[in-house]
């Protein structure tokens, strides 16, 4: 059985026991229990259920694994001009494992 939730702006197609990487969650730590009510289709085998634009009753439930961050330098440069400038951002993630599809 496969699912396709909505998080923020963005779609995660998924099964159990998949790993997720999703927007950071504040207010939950590891081992914790997050739901994402927002299921679009869900399929098991042969049969699909599309949502419209949410399936009724089902969500995925996943369980926190891990708190990632990936930072990114944004450099710029115009030559001959002595300009550079150099900026950095780092974006957290949360890392998620799905434990059930209900519903």
């Amino acid at each position: 059985m496969y699912a396709v939730f909505e998080d923020g702006s963005r779609q995660y197609r998924v099964s159990v026991g998949d790993l997720v990487q999703v927007d950071y969650r504040d207010g939950v730590e590891k081992g914790g229990k997050v739901e994402f009510p927002r299921v679009l289709l869900a399929g098991n085998g042969s049969s699909v259920k599309i949502g419209q634009p949410v399936v009724a009753g089902m969500k995925v439930v996943t369980e926190v694994v891990d708190f990632t961050s990936i930072k990114y330098r944004i450099q710029h440069f115009r030559r001959r001009k002595n300009s550079r400038r150099l900026k950095g951002h780092r974006q957290h993630f949360t890392k998620v494992k799905v434990l059930e599809i209900v519903g």
